[in-house]
């Protein structure tokens, strides 16, 4: 994914693939990670997004999901 503005690092590579693209070998990061971390930069905590539906809290991120302050300039 390829992230520009709003508070990233520029010019920053993180993670690291296999030869072939498959699989991720180094800094994987979730996609519950990434939306975390989008929503922070733009202004909301994805946390005190949540609501409860049949007994079980729901968010944006599901019930996952960690900023990732390494991105951040």
């Amino acid at each position: 994914m390829w992230m520009a503005g709003g508070g990233i690092k520029g010019g920053l590579q993180y993670g690291a693939t296999d030869d072939y693209g498959y699989y991720a070998v180094r800094n994987k990061v979730h996609v519950h990670d990434l939306h975390a971390t989008i929503l922070h930069l733009l202004g909301l905590d994805h946390k005190k997004l949540t609501y409860q539906f049949a007994g079980r809290d729901f968010r944006l991120t599901d019930v996952h999901g960690e900023v990732m302050y390494d991105l951040f300039a």
